[in-house]
């Protein structure tokens, strides 16, 4: 095969993502490449809504590749979110499911101030099964960071991530991927248009958490996501953890597709999506790695053979992640039987020194002792799988930056009488993006951390290092930056002797946990 010299590609790349140019009209008016859009323009910023990047999938196009959207006649009306995707209730601020299919769409927040700014990609978590781009707002980034931030809705679920042979038919990529095809989708359409909305499409990072950082870390070692992102900050998700196979995957599309009577492509796109949706109990709807160009390999293995899209990374988690999961199963205290039932059944014959290294004594509330146990080793959120994470990038020559997100007096999302929800998962968001919590608000000294994050977060975003240099490089377990509020809140930790990781490595073992954790 003929290689094209690099300067070619360089200028292919070039002329590809030449943006569409600014339109001469009124601030909150802005050409894409489709059409023009008018936002809302306030005191601080500008606010563009519910822009659509790709065709609906609906009809024969559910379960497709994303199509490019259809250009419009007039001004688009760009004041209003989008509907999420489909999606079940869940207690986490949507009561009602969704049966919405055309949801592809996003929005942008920018600075009033002009400039090539650069550009902040947000993927929400949700576990690939609920999330919604709306949630998150970008001002406090856009306005104090002075970046462009773009919110996305993906498809979720059953209808972004099935993998079913049948549904592979005629088609050039594996079923199972069409969430992250979204996602690319997404960000080719920020490399064509960001530099409208005073963006520099040459300086995107994409960010996400759990569900989000997920997918953001499969992007890392998705070939075809090349030159479309240029750093990333994978928040509570570790880049380490084995995602979806083909075998995995299309073996639990077969199981759903017998439970809703179809063995075709024509029967399932006919099912009405509340159905679908109804049907779905996918536990692990993540990337599926190794069938095609998407996706060819599981990311811990290209990024340990260095195969990945080598950037400037921020990767972390926080330091109680898995109350949030265990106070949600056990809402009631559980007994001394209970504790040690659960780390027989975890780790078998590993128990006796998992329960000496975790004593019953040392928690007066044993469900912390669990919680603590599996945020230390054994999910993909645990801390010492982000560290495993860490190591592997910082191996491979790239600027590293690990976190750990430490206020255990964050505003809880679920409020459990009599548990300590701790600095719990999700629990940084409220301080990136405030107001995720209608109802609650940072104190003084949050509000200061809150301060210090945006500017980590963004510094990075604009030259590929946080500010100021207090937070250093990854290069040993040492150098993992705790992050809370108050006199030394923020600090330089050893995140691997506070989570056991080197016992846990004497084990040589790996839990008997696959949930949908994330």
């Amino acid at each position: 095969m003929r290689l094209i010299p690099a300067a070619a590609i360089l200028l292919l790349t070039t002329l590809l993502a030449t943006p569409a140019a600014a339109d001469p009209g009124p601030p909150g008016q802005v050409r894409t490449d489709k059409g023009l859009v008018k936002g809302q323009v306030l005191d601080d910023r500008r606010q563009f809504k519910g822009i659509p990047y790709a065709e609906p999938p609906v009809g024969e196009l559910r379960w497709k590749a994303p199509r490019p959207a259809r250009a419009w006649q007039g001004v688009r009306d760009a004041t209003a979110f989008a509907s999420q995707c489909a999606q079940p209730a869940t207690p986490l601020g949507n009561p009602q499911p969704t049966y919405v299919e055309d949801c592809l769409y996003l929005n942008v927040t920018t600075p009033r101030r002009a400039g090539r700014l650069p550009v902040m990609v947000w993927l929400h978590g949700g576990g690939n099964v609920n999330g919604n781009s709306a949630l998150y707002d970008g001002a406090k980034l856009a306005v104090d960071g002075g970046v462009v931030v773009v919110t996305v809705n993906y498809r979720l679920g059953v209808l972004g991530w099935l993998a079913h042979s049948a549904l592979e038919a005629g088609e050039r990529y594996q079923s199972g991927n069409y969430g992250l095809l979204d996602q690319q989708a997404a960000l080719r359409w920020v490399r064509r248009n960001i530099a409208a909305f005073g963006g520099d499409p040459g300086n995107v990072t994409l960010f996400g958490e759990s569900a989000g950082a997920a997918d953001t870390c499969a992007h890392l070692a998705s070939p075809p996501a090349a030159g479309l992102f240029h750093r990333a900050i994978p928040q509570s998700y570790s880049c380490a953890w084995p995602t979806r196979t083909e075998t995995e995957a299309e073996t639990a599309g077969a199981a759903f597709a017998t439970a809703v009577g179809c063995s075709d492509a024509a029967c399932l796109r006919a099912l009405p999506v509340k159905t679908l949706l109804e049907g779905y109990q996918e536990a692990n709807p993540y990337p599926v790695a190794g069938a095609d160009d998407v996706l060819p390999e599981q990311p811990r293995d290209a990024f340990a053979s260095g195969r990945y899209h080598r950037m400037p990374i921020i990767h972390g988690n926080t330091l109680d992640e898995v109350r949030l999961y265990v106070s949600a199963q056990f809402p009631q205290p559980i007994t001394a039987a209970q504790y040690e039932g659960f780390a027989r059944q975890t780790y078998g014959a590993d128990a006796d020194a998992v329960l000496a290294r975790y004593p019953a004594a040392d928690y007066p509330d044993l469900r912390i002792g669990i919680a603590t146990i599996l945020t230390d080793f054994g999910t993909p959120l645990a801390t010492c799988g982000h560290l495993d994470a860490l190591r592997l990038f910082a191996r491979s020559g790239v600027p590293v930056y690990g976190y750990q997100f430490a206020d255990r007096t964050a505003p809880p999302l679920i409020d459990v009488p009599g548990f300590e929800e701790g600095a719990y998962h999700a629990s940084e968001l409220m301080y990136l993006f405030p107001g995720l919590l209608p109802g609650t608000e940072l104190n003084a000294e949050q509000r200061r951390l809150s301060d210090a994050m945006v500017g980590f977060w963004t510094s990075f975003a604009a030259t590929g290092r946080p500010k100021p240099a207090l937070w250093p490089r990854f290069r040993s377990a040492g150098d993992v930056l705790s992050l809370a509020p108050g006199p030394r809140g923020i600090r330089t930790v050893n995140t691997a002797k506070a989570s056991n990781c080197a016992f846990w490595a004497s084990l040589g073992t790996t839990p008997r946990i696959r949930t949908g954790i994330g």
